[in-house]
């Protein structure tokens, strides 16, 4: 299952990322993403090793993906929203691929993140190229149930800037209850409303019964849980040892009502396979063709199965 965590910037979003993806290595294996441009996941998770940037072997994973897609016929002829076909590899969460290059182990645990901007990137690229190796990614991937990745996202609204929102089974938003984090809710819901995106809100510095009611108040039925004022998170967040058996119980509670909320979701392939060849379509038209000089149209394969393959008995 995929998960993305949204919200404003300073919600807390990449300190609930942390502890959901420490959490979710309880059910199964976990990949977690740094997809934001402050790239603070491995530090919230308390991992020092930095891995190697997935937005710097953009050309490399594009080689890897496109396999021998005839459609396919060079690795800049791809776009961040070029979908799979015949030919094409479909990584499984474990790939050694992915792991092997991109990304450093904590125990049941891998992280990858799409890297900083280079001092060669500084007022010429815009950071969506960077995420645009996480939308490749997930396009291939063919994830099963109890593995899941986890991937913390660009601050606000941001991730509307390419089909990247619809890659995930459930969206978390993390919102603090004030009318910032609020305003952030409401502009996510009005993005998304169309796409199928199922959006859950977490509630963060949760301090009284005030501010559970003010999101009440503003949130209504998606308020899925809340995490209350932590002082095992701010001792985290100073760099303090950690485990998730610091936690206040009813902060663990809140973890594990997450991650029952991800695992009852449905794995919708259908979805996504319709999704992904409509961006895919959106962004060829609007501009991929005319940068690339090729007719990206032609990449989809209508023949093309999402998901595992059937089993033949």
């Amino acid at each position: 299952m995929r998960v993305a965590f949204v919200g404003k910037g300073g919600s807390g979003k990449t300190t609930m990322s942390s502890l959901f993806a420490r959490y979710a290595t309880t059910g199964g294996p976990v990949v977690a993403i740094d997809a934001d441009i402050n790239q603070h996941l491995g530090l919230a998770l308390g991992i020092e090793t930095t891995p190697p940037p997935l937005g710097a072997g953009l050309t490399e994973i594009k080689d890897y993906l496109r396999g021998d897609n005839p459609l396919i016929p060079s690795a800049a002829a791809m776009v961040k929203t070029t979908p799979p076909g015949r030919g094409s590899r479909q990584p499984t969460i474990d790939d050694p691929f992915f792991l092997d290059t991109f990304a450093v182990r904590d125990g049941d645990l891998h992280l990858m993140a799409t890297g900083p901007f280079s001092e060669d990137d500084l007022g010429v690229a815009c950071y969506h190229s960077k995420i645009g190796a996480v939308e490749l990614y997930l396009n291939h991937l063919v994830d099963g149930p109890g593995e899941y990745v986890v991937v913390d996202m660009t601050a606000g609204a941001d991730s509307f800037a390419s089909g990247l929102f619809t890659r995930f089974d459930l969206t978390f938003l993390v919102a603090e209850p004030t009318r910032q984090g609020i305003g952030v809710y409401q502009q996510y819901r009005e993005y998304a409303a169309g796409f199928d995106v199922p959006l859950a809100v977490i509630g963060n510095k949760v301090q009284s019964p005030a501010d559970l009611a003010f999101l009440r108040d503003h949130v209504g039925d998606a308020l899925l849980a809340t995490m209350t004022h932590s002082p095992a998170i701010r001792a985290m967040e100073q760099g303090h040892p950690f485990t998730l058996h610091d936690l206040e119980p009813t902060n663990l509670t809140t973890l594990a009502t997450m991650l029952a909320t991800l695992d009852a979701q449905e794995k919708d392939w259908p979805r996504f396979a319709r999704q992904t060849a409509e961006f895919h379509l959106k962004n060829a038209h609007s501009w991929a063709n005319l940068a690339t000089g090729t007719d990206l149209t032609t990449q989809i394969d209508p023949h093309h199965q999402y998901g595992p393959a059937p089993a033949h008995f």
